[in-house]
């Protein structure tokens, strides 16, 4: 197949767990023999320079108002929505794709998404996080046009450049149509759960298909870990909705019935990080900070004996858990978002309720003292993700969608 690849963000450029797994999809399609063309925005191209072998990355869009770039006037945003546009109309006339496929579209002119139903081009969206439902009515450039609200100088010009034809010619160049007006024909959720959510805006996308996030497992590798658990890991982003707090909680109610360390991996804010440091210490709480990179993650993962996964907010599908399991470590998680179709309580996992400190320092000393039920979770979380969430599988439905 043909593909031109839409994403708002390519790696080496990226926040997080979208963009890696856009670009680990998009190259496993690649190599089995798809002609792929990606088109993405120049975020990170003042800094740094793309790197020589991503001869098929054209990095041409322009990012509005994410990830530190500015919030524009509405004199300077037409020329931005005019310029993805027309990028994305010359990228069609030379590339000539059978298929798109649309990933993050955070930051990028949802215009986009009106201008390949015009062009009538088979388009399948790819649905990992919350940008539909959150995002999606916010954009500022199909919200200005259509909104029933807003100042009277904003009503007055909008039914001033209408009566002078100039949202027509303006229009041409970036669709002004209301949001309502997107289809999602053909699209895919990384979970139920956030299909659901989105459904719950108001979107019709209850036809979406569940194509759940894949692990590396050529990189993420390990034995079952069946041992005591003494090296204790917790990764992600340190906010409050991760539920770091809740961790330190409980270990402050366990006290002395923690057998272990809990090793901390992640950055965040410095007030907040502040104040779990001033919590751990407070409450002498034997923890660690640390941070790592992509490439040494798997190294981290496998010299520790345990992961606890403390999530409050609805995670799409987190690929934490899925790295820590395919390394054959235990896990205690929460249930919320896309978790609640990965984990099965006393089964491949232990879960708690979210939030609640107590529960989670009954289930570390569950796991701390019930060596029976350590290995088989261990046991059975590594072989689930290691056969149903690897790349291969997971590739596979991806391809056969795009086909489809």
């Amino acid at each position: 197949m043909r593909i031109l690849t839409l994403t708002n963000l390519y790696p080496p450029f990226y926040v997080g767990g979208y963009e890696l797994r856009c670009a680990a999809i998009t190259e496993a399609l690649r190599q089995r023999g798809h002609k792929i063309h990606v088109l993405t925005s120049n975020h990170g191209l003042d800094q740094h320079t793309a790197p020589p072998d991503q001869l098929h990355v054209q990095r041409s869009l322009r990012i509005h108002g994410y990830y530190g770039h500015p919030w524009l006037n509405l004199r300077r945003l037409q020329h931005l929505e005019a310029h993805n546009n027309q990028i994305l109309r010359e990228t069609i006339t030379s590339f000539q794709p059978e298929v798109v496929h649309v990933w993050c579209m955070n930051g990028i002119s949802k215009s986009l998404c009106l201008t390949l139903q015009q062009l009538g081009i088979p388009t399948v969206y790819d649905v990992s996080d919350h940008w539909i439902l959150r995002s999606l009515k916010a954009d500022v450039w199909l919200d200005w046009w259509n909104r029933s609200e807003g100042s009277l100088g904003s009503r007055v010009q909008r039914t001033i450049w209408s009566l002078l034809g100039l949202r027509k010619k303006l229009h041409a160049l970036a669709p002004t149509n209301p949001v309502g007006d997107i289809r999602f024909s053909r699209l895919y959720f990384t979970s139920a759960r956030l299909r659901e959510l989105t459904a719950e805006q108001g979107y019709q996308v209850q036809h979406g298909a569940i194509i759940h996030c894949p692990v590396d497992t050529d990189l993420f590798y390990g034995e079952p870990v069946h041992r005591q658990p003494r090296s204790w890991l917790w990764v992600g982003r340190l906010a409050e909705d991760k539920g770091i707090h809740t961790a330190l909680k409980a270990l402050a109610r366990l006290g002395d019935r923690f057998q272990g360390e809990l090793h901390i991996y992640g950055k965040g804010e410095s007030g907040y990080v502040a104040e779990l440091q001033t919590y751990a210490s407070e409450h002498k709480l034997p923890v660690s900070w640390h941070s790592a990179t992509p490439d040494q993650m798997p190294d981290v993962y496998r010299n520790h004996d345990a992961l606890l996964f403390t999530s409050e907010w609805e995670e799409p599908f987190a690929l934490t858990p899925l790295e820590a399991m395919s390394c054959g470590l235990p896990v205690i998680g929460t249930m919320t978002g896309g978790s609640r179709e990965l984990f099965r309580h006393g089964e491949n996992a232990l879960t708690y309720d979210a939030g609640d400190a107590q529960q989670l320092a009954d289930r570390i000393l569950t796991l701390q003292t019930q060596s029976e039920l350590r290995s088989k979770i261990a046991s059975i979380g590594h072989q689930e993700v290691r056969t149903r969430f690897a790349m291969k599988p997971i590739v596979d439905q991806v391809e056969d969608f795009l086909s489809a």
